[in-house]
């Protein structure tokens, strides 16, 4: 007879259920009994939950935040495992730039030069890999020692290539074993650079070139800026000077300017206007950088004007145009008369000329333009203006905005006053409010690195103690720079460091502002690589570019990749975002290598700080 239990049994699965049945059942148990038994004793014990503030109603989130959540689960569960770091590229991929492959450029058809333009929709990076340094890299001099010697195997630029230069180049750079010194005192043009621009000031009416900041130039775009001796001139007298030049397999400026521990990006003048507002620059220089400004019907001019503030310069070095023999004076003339011509057209005066260097100067005055000719170069309708590399337009820019105000006009205050952050549309109050906060943020920031610094950063052979950060951090980019507050802060508490403050194109448009107070700065999409080349950053910042980024449908492990290429090695990210952001951060940081240290703020909030450094990894 069966026991009551089999007869229960019976009832519910039948007579006899079969033996391969019962064992299925059997190891489902087992298997059950392991995965909630493992993940108590190695999940949930240090996961603190929270509650997710939103529930998503669309699918695609709602299976994206799975997996996020699964991720981290398992990150947290069996650790950082070697498997799930990324791999390194290839040694071709050192100086690697996204965006500028002319090869893909000529075959998908640019020509007339776009194929040296930035074409980010054609260079999609497959498979994600880390891009190593190279073999002779080595962490850069500190300031400001750095500022005049690098170390060659930083930069693109050989033995070789150094010895086959021209004889100029030979006068600006002395090679000395694994090392590049740079003499300002030689070479950007046949005087010199302090002397060079000196003779600018005295053009433009100056008694010497201490007096740029009085006479409203503070802000200058130097195009072309070689090896960066112009800029490094303007920096030592308070002016802000901010390099672009070319995209260049060897030998680049933008990466030699960077490594001297100057502003620089790589920018073109081919057919897309550079990534900058109107009424941006007080002055822009060109000193042989290759333009052929008559080109294209003068559009290039026109990117000028639109550039330049009311009353702003030209500064044009020339060589073409250097007197040499009887005939000069003719071939000067031909030179010069379509660019005479041009400006004309658009309400530049020529106000000084000498020797090879010419100065024209943009009209501060609106009413020129309605007194010039019926051909010449129309105004702009209003809200024309849209910088982030839209094509070069044909048009003036600027005359309608509140911000046309001559630079000649502004106050000698090195702070924007009431008025000027007005026409901002900022508040007084909103401003310095902001400024106490980062100034606050600042000081936290280094308590943190500083002691990281001590503990975890060993000496090197040669060095002596450890200085404070602030000689180890000189380029630093804001990545979401809002009104440029961290860089203000930097400025006040006197570190040793500039700040590229990026503002994206998502955001509202705070770059006029950043840029009138005499701070370096760019438009930027930062689901897009930065236009500049591996390792010339020391130090990354964002404070909630993260959230919204996930919200753009942009990938974050491409984000965190473009990050670690333009990062140096030893170099320091701080991120400030929500806890849900930033748990997610972690994991990507730990996939790319960096030591990484989540940190509560302890005021009640939901953000977090994530602070990581680069190791110095070889391949």
């Amino acid at each position: 007879m069966r026991s009551p239990s089999l007869n229960k049994l019976s009832i519910i699965f039948g007579p006899r259920p079969p033996i391969s049945w019962l064992l299925l059942c059997f190891v489902s148990v087992l298997v059950l009994i392991a995965v909630f038994g493992s993940s108590s004793s190695n999940s949930f014990d240090s996961v603190t939950f929270t509650l997710v503030p939103e529930i998503y109603t669309n699918y695609r989130r709602l299976k994206e935040q799975a997996a996020v959540d699964y991720f981290e689960l398992r990150t947290l569960s069996f650790g950082a495992s070697r498997q799930r770091e990324l791999g390194f590229c290839g040694k071709e991929r050192e100086n690697y730039v996204p965006c500028y492959n002319v090869t893909a450029n000529l075959l998908l058809g640019f020509k007339d030069g776009e194929e040296f333009d930035r074409h980010c929709e054609v260079s999609r990076q497959g498979k994600w890999c880390l891009i190593g340094p190279p073999k002779d890299f080595k962490i850069p001099l500190r300031w400001p020692a750095g500022r005049d010697v690098i170390w060659s195997g930083n930069v693109k630029i050989t033995k070789d290539q150094f010895l086959s230069s021209g004889s100029k180049t030979k006068r600006m750079m002395l090679l000395e074993e694994n090392q590049l010194a740079f003499h300002s005192e030689y070479g950007l043009v046949f005087d010199g650079v302090k002397d060079y621009s000196r003779q600018i000031a005295e053009m433009m009416g100056l008694g010497s070139d201490s007096e740029f900041f009085q006479a409203g130039v503070r802000t200058v775009l130097d195009i072309g800026c070689g090896f960066g001796s112009f800029g490094a001139h303007l920096v030592s007298l308070k002016l802000m000077a901010l390099c672009i030049a070319a995209y260049e397999a060897t030998r680049s400026q933008v990466q030699l300017a960077l490594e001297r521990g100057l502003p620089a990006m790589i920018g073109n003048f081919i057919s897309r206007q550079l990534p900058y507002p109107s009424l941006s620059f007080d002055m822009v220089h060109c000193a042989q950088c290759g333009i052929v400004w008559d080109k294209k019907e003068g559009m290039f001019l026109i990117e000028v004007d639109r550039l330049l503030k009311p009353g702003g310069y030209f500064v044009l070095t020339s060589p073409a145009s250097k007197p040499s023999g009887s005939a000069t004076g003719t071939k000067k003339i031909n030179m010069l008369t379509p660019l005479e011509q041009f400006t004309q057209k658009i309400c530049w005066s020529l106000i000084a000329q000498q020797d090879e260097t010419f100065i024209w100067q943009k009209t501060a005055d609106t009413h020129c333009y309605s007194f010039r000719k019926q051909n010449d170069v129309p105004l702009c309708r209003e809200g024309d203006d849209a910088p982030y590399y839209h094509a070069l337009m044909p048009c003036i820019t600027g005359t309608s905005s509140k911000r046309w105000i001559p630079i000649q006009n502004r106050s000698s205050s090195s702070y924007l006053s009431s008025a000027e952050l007005e026409v901002h549309g900022v508040s007084s109050e909103d401003f310095f409010e902001d400024l106490q906060v980062w100034k606050l943020a600042l000081k936290n920031y280094w308590s943190l690195l500083t002691p990281l610094i001590f503990s975890d950063h060993p000496k090197r052979p040669g060095d002596e103690d450890p200085l404070p950060p602030f000689n180890m951090v000189l380029n630093v980019m804001d990545m979401n720079a809002h009104y440029g507050g961290l860089n203000a802060a930097f400025l006040e508490e006197k570190k040793s460091a500039w700040v590229m403050n990026v503002v994206p194109v998502w955001a509202r448009n705070t770059l006029p502002l950043i840029l009138d107070q005499g701070f370096p700065g760019v438009l930027h999409n930062w689901c897009e690589p930065f236009p500049t080349y591996p390792r010339t950053y020391d130090m990354l910042h964002a404070n909630g570019l993260l959230s919204h980024l996930t919200s753009e449908r942009c990938s974050l492990m491409d984000l965190f990749v473009e990050m670690d290429r333009i990062l140096r090695p030893e170099g320091w990210v701080v991120l400030s975002d929500k806890l849900e952001a930033i748990e997610l951060a972690r994991s990507h940081a730990t996939q790319i290598r960096w030591d990484a240290r989540v940190i509560d703020l302890q005021n009640g909030s939901d953000k977090r700080l994530l602070v990581c450094q680069k190791p110095f990894a070889r391949k």
